[in-house]
């Protein structure tokens, strides 16, 4: 939008006759084909640094799951929909299933969000300098740089979200093509298949659509024919889950129940805060006040009510705040291009100085850009780390670093336990773990020592069932062995193994061998069953 870097005042014009000085100044200002190039520089220099650094800790506890469910493909998993394990699929059958080839597609995905900034400043009626702004703002935050930095759907979902941002704001009240609208219909349709926050998504652009003057759509086939493309494509997720009893809803009712932390909406907003980079809330604050309030901003102001939407979502349903990632980069843009308007060149630069030094500050929280001793001291340096006294319950690393380590020991010990067996218990041995991590790692990293599968009743890994018809032996991982006795006739330690980096709960149990199933196999297996 060209009148968005408009001065009303001095678009009065000059006593020589000339152009106005506004618009003298908007020429050299306006919004062009092509990004800048340090836009694309700075998106590359973000790959490079999630692809270098990414693999140093290994892989996360969730990656080892997801190249489970990649061996199972269907059309959902008690935790997620079905597009981001498709995609880990044709990764893996094109480049194998090597650390750095896990890492490659989130890593893309995270140079791509840098762009989407600036893409998303361009089409709020940003120029240069507020595209390279929305640009380096959306390179500061760690949130963005964690979710690049491992295989999940998290980054999928914010690219998602972006995406659809970006052509929210293309739309105009009297559009009257239809190609954006499929377009839009066909991103909502697969970011669904991907993660089902973006329904957040989807209710702040129906509120939109009522209340402001985006209405005049509904009178038009456009956004009914985006609301049908993308409830077809995301029919197969609802027909399994209908199949299946609705797993997806037992899971979020135990997570909301037992996992998730109950916070205040002020609660919830704080960790947003933290999680989206402190230093960026001024210019993403001023942006959704210039969405909301700014008389020029009005034909964006869906951005802004898509936020306040799903913040209100998410902060009623006791989310935690990382939920609320994707829906900043439309602020962080629009708060680009409300700074560009201050007509102030040293203010722009400054703010992106700012942007990128706090960036690079605690980019080592969201990216294994160290050595892990090295890391240890710097949040110690900053203040960050726990009190000496509480480190053995809360470890030396931040859960997500924490969650990197441990996996080969495990293996390791799983498989002296493995070998410890009589010949004749290793051809029917089981092993099951408490949790799906565990069954993850153990069916990658056990490859190497010939283990055989391992079997989990946490999420996904129940309904794939235990992998055997009967069960007299099982190599236990994860579990008290005071509440195996019921179910087994003896219960033995094994072995035991530990990572001074893992979580201290990881290797709390030792490794168990159970012999002598009590009770027959399937109610065993359903009585096991954890969904959380």
């Amino acid at each position: 939008m060209v009148s968005a870097t408009v001065d009303p005042v001095a678009s009065r014009g000059n006593a020589a006759g000339g152009p106005p000085a506004a618009a003298r100044r908007e020429t050299t200002n306006r919004p062009t084909a092509g990004l800048p190039w340090t836009v694309w520089t700075l998106a590359l220099v973000i790959v490079v640094i999630e692809l270098a650094f990414g693999p140093r800790y290994g892989l996360f506890r969730d990656e080892y799951y997801y190249l489970a469910c990649a061996d199972h493909l269907g059309w959902g998993y008690v935790d997620h929909p079905p597009l981001s394990i498709a995609v880990l699929a044709a990764v893996r059958a094109v480049l194998g299933d090597s650390l750095p080839a896990v890492r490659l597609v989130p890593a893309l995905l995270g140079g791509t969000l840098v762009v989407l900034g600036a893409l998303l400043a361009r089409a709020l009626g940003g120029g240069r300098r507020a595209q390279l702004l929305g640009a380096v703002a959306v390179a500061a935050v760690p949130e963005y740089l964690g979710q690049a930095g491992c295989y999940s759907m998290n980054i999928l979902d914010t690219t998602c979200w972006a995406v659809a941002a970006l052509l929210l704001a293309r739309l105009a009240p009297d559009e009257r093509g239809w190609r954006r609208f499929v377009t839009l219909g066909v991103v909502l349709g697969l970011g669904l298949l991907n993660k089902l926050s973006l329904l957040f998504f989807g209710a702040g652009l129906a509120v939109a659509l009522i209340v402001t003057p985006l209405r005049r759509l509904l009178l038009k086939p456009g956004p009914w024919l985006a609301a049908v493309i993308a409830a077809l494509l995301f029919a197969p997720h609802v027909l399994w889950q209908v199949a299946n009893g609705f797993p997806t809803r037992e899971f979020i009712e135990n997570a909301t129940r037992y996992k998730n932390v109950a916070l205040t909406p002020l609660q919830f907003l704080g960790g947003s805060l933290l999680d989206m980079n402190p230093v960026t809330a001024p210019l993403w604050i001023a942006g959704l006040g210039w969405l909301l309030l700014a008389r020029r901003a009005q034909r964006f102001r869906s951005l802004g009510i898509v936020y306040l939407v799903a913040f209100a979502i998410l902060a009623a349903q006791h989310s935690k705040p990382y939920y609320l990632a994707p829906a900043y980069p439309p602020l962080l843009a629009a708060g680009a291009v409300l700074l560009e308007g201050a007509r102030r060149r040293w203010m722009t630069a400054a703010t992106g100085a700012v942007l990128l030094v706090a960036g690079a500050a605690l980019a080592p929280f969201a990216i294994p850009a160290l050595p892990v001793e090295t890391f240890i001291a710097y949040q110690h340096w900053l203040g960050v780390s726990p009190p000496q006294s509480e480190r053995a319950a809360q470890g030396l690393l931040p859960q997500f670093f924490a969650d990197h380590f441990g996996w080969p020991e495990l293996t390791q010990a799983v498989a002296d336990v493995y070998r410890s067996l009589p010949a004749d218990e290793q051809r029917r041995v089981a092993i099951v773990t408490s949790n799906y991590g565990e069954a993850g790692a153990l069916n990658y990293l056990g490859r190497r020592y010939g283990l055989p599968p391992a079997v989990s009743q946490h999420n996904s890994f129940y309904l794939w069932g235990p992998g055997r018809d009967r069960v007299d032996v099982a190599i236990v991982v994860g579990m008290n062995p005071e509440n195996l006795g019921s179910s087994w006739s003896s219960v033995e330690v094994g072995g035991r193994w530990y990572s001074p980096y893992a979580m201290p709960w990881q290797h709390r149990w030792p490794i168990l061998v159970c012999r002598g199933l009590k009770i027959p196999l399937p109610e065993a297996w359903r009585r096991g069953k954890h969904f959380i």
